[in-house]
């Protein structure tokens, strides 16, 4: 059975800076991403994988080329409407955890919801509902900058799961844990992958991570180098 394409890198190019000084961080990037597999990007640091990833997630704009997104080009859309796809569609998962320190980890969970307008009860149920999937209820009411490394990441799963994302997008995602935290929460994506049919694309230096997913897109100087099954 053919499985759903639900993202699409087309000619994508990316360049900083002017004229002389022009530096091509991704050139001529052609690729396709379907539902529920997994992917990494790996390469070395400069390499351009993030910028791809920022791209793909809709954060940063190509110089060239185009984003398909379940078949549509993210050009046509507004800002707004690019704003609300990223909120529905896409759950991010980022080696820092760009969590409020102060707010209750329900309340930093429940933020993307607060921003779709979904009202308080449904907010905290669903809140509850992933924080649960997470193994993390019982810290529902601490603040975040209360929890570990690791239960903090896990906290940011549970955000980034929180709009039942098609896409779960992870750039190092244990890059500021231990070993043994970090294998854990690759764990736990692994699983989300699986269990919800979720696209897993991520980026990472780490080779071990890289050949547990479905398929590995190597990068160097911006262009891919090959891809492996």
């Amino acid at each position: 059975m053919n499985k759903q394409t639900v993202v699409s890198a087309v000619d994508l190019s990316k360049s900083y800076g002017k004229a002389q000084n022009l530096f091509w961080a991704l050139l001529d990037i052609n690729l396709t991403f379907q539902r529920g597999e997994s992917v990494a990007i790996i390469g070395k640091s400069g390499s351009g994988k993030s910028t791809l990833m920022h791209l793909l997630a809709l954060m940063d704009q190509p110089t060239s080329g185009a984003v398909l997104i379940d078949g549509q080009d993210v050009k046509t859309l507004s800002s707004r409407k690019l704003d609300n796809m990223r909120n529905k569609k896409f759950g991010f998962v980022f080696q820092q955890f760009f969590l409020n320190g102060n707010a209750s980890v329900l309340e930093n969970v429940i933020l993307p919801l607060k921003i779709a307008g979904v009202g308080s009860r449904e907010r905290r149920r669903r809140g509850m509902e992933e924080l649960e999937a997470v193994e993390l209820v019982d810290k529902a009411k601490s603040k975040a900058n209360e929890l570990s490394g690791g239960q903090k990441q896990r906290a940011v799963i549970a955000r980034a799961l929180i709009n039942k994302p098609q896409i779960i997008f992870a750039d190092e995602p244990t890059g500021n844990l231990d070993s043994a935290t970090g294998e854990k929460i690759i764990q736990l994506l692994f699983e989300l992958n699986k269990k919800k049919d979720i696209t897993l694309i991520i980026v990472t230096h780490d080779q071990d991570i890289a050949t547990r997913c479905d398929r590995q897109i190597h990068i160097k100087d911006g262009r891919i180098q090959e891809e492996a099954n």
